[in-house]
């Protein structure tokens, strides 16, 4: 199964995480398929970027989002059902 999550990046107490798709099974930092985007929790505010048009066509081709990747797909504005 292909889902869309958070990997994260940066340092110690200074992440960020990057939006992917990646295979279900690879670890949480390690092998994914494209990035979509990222977001950075560490500024004021909150920065996030997002490519919808890929994020949505992922979809269609029934990636699933994790519960954290579907809340800031949906605070950059990305319709997710």
């Amino acid at each position: 199964m292909v889902r869309i999550r958070l990997m994260r990046m940066g340092k110690k107490h200074r992440p960020f995480y990057r939006v992917v798709v990646a295979d279900a099974r690879a670890p949480r930092d390690g092998r994914f398929i494209e990035i979509l985007g990222y977001y950075d929790p560490m500024k004021e505010p909150p920065e996030i970027k997002i490519d919808a048009e890929k994020t949505v066509e992922w979809i269609k081709k029934g990636a699933q989002p994790t519960s954290q990747a579907r809340w800031v797909l949906r605070k950059a504005g990305v319709t997710v059902s």
